[in-house]
Parts: structure tokens; sequence; C-alpha cells
């Protein structure tokens, strides 16, 4: 029964930027019909791609579909978290050509919004919960493993290199390579 709900909604909504991100994600053609999309995801292997797939149509319904389409892809979601261990919330705006190589324990919040080309490692936070927090992000920004972002309103630029285990809580700049200092302390036991 929801298969139909989910052609519905394919069939009637302007599928311009969710055929964007599909074609840049899965295809890398300039122009494939949904068809061709649809071929595409059912021969993919690939978890990451199989998780981008089905996040992005639940994404489009939530964010435009009507009521029985929104309960649709809240079960996706659902889905999608206890299958991948991956939670990105549907209120997340993120642009086409997003890759993650290990995807594991990655949790992006619904105030975020990212631009295009993000490159994300696992145990990756990103603005987790609700409030006053909005965070931005530019385009190409890689971000290593186990890194938090957190914080109020942050603002992250263009070309941003974010190391692994690193913690931001604060704005950074275009061009830019950001890391956490960290030291370790080796104590002999008698």
């Amino acid at each position: 029964m929801k298969y139909i709900h989910i052609i519905k909604f394919l069939m009637t909504y302007d599928l311009t930027h969710l055929k964007e991100c599909w074609q840049a994600e899965f295809t890398r053609r300039k122009r494939v019909s949904i068809y061709r999309i649809l071929i595409s995801h059912i021969r993919i292997n690939s978890t990451h791609k199989k998780y981008l797939f089905w996040w992005r149509l639940a994404h489009e319904m939530y964010m435009h579909g009507n009521k029985k389409q929104k309960e649709i892809a809240w079960n996706i979601q659902k889905k999608l978290v206890y299958k991948f261990k991956i939670d990105i919330h549907l209120g997340a705006k993120i642009g086409k050509n997003l890759h993650f190589p290990h995807p594991y324990s990655i949790t992006i919040g619904e105030n975020v919004t990212i631009g295009e080309n993000l490159f994300i490692h696992q145990n990756v936070t990103i603005g987790y919960g609700h409030g006053h927090m909005h965070i931005i992000m530019g385009d190409n920004v890689y971000i290593g493993s186990n890194s938090v972002i957190l914080g109020g309103e942050i603002k992250i630029g263009n070309n941003v290199k974010i190391g692994a285990m690193s913690f931001v809580n604060k704005d950074i700049p275009d061009n830019c390579t950001v890391y956490t200092q960290k030291t370790n302390t080796i104590i002999r036991n008698n």
C-alpha cells in the first residue's frame, strides 16, 4: 500500500531537485530518466548509496508531500535508522554529492543546511537536537571520523577540512583546515 503513495508522489511532485541529487549520486550522467535511476538503484550494492536513495526520497516526501506521504516518509526514516545506523533528520537540507565511505553512526540534526560535495566519515555528529541551533556548511567540506559539530549558530565555509576527532563550536572561514589538538599522557603502572 505504501508503494502506491510513493508512486503517486513521484508522479505528481516536481522532481527536479530529487532527480538532480539522484543523478549526481548514482549515475554521474547529465540527463537520465527517473526509470534509469530506479534501475540503477536496484543494481547498486553500496550501503551508503542504498541509504541515500531512500533518504532522499523520504526527505522530499516529508518536505512536500501530503499527510499520508509524510507519514510514510517517517516510517522510511525509522527503518533507515534501524537498518543502517545513520540518523539524518528529514528536515536537514543537504546538497547533492553526499559521500560517506564508512556509513556508520552518522547523525545530522534537522537544523542543518549543507552545500554540495560533503565528504563525511563514520561516527560524526552535526547539530543534533532541536532549538536555537542552526549549522550552515558551504560546498566541498570534508569531515574526519569521530568529529562533533555542535553549538548555536555556526557557519562553516567552502573548501573546509575538519580533522578526525575534532570538536567544532564556532565559525570556520572558507579554505581552512581545522583540527582539535590532542595530547597523550602515559602513566607507567608499577
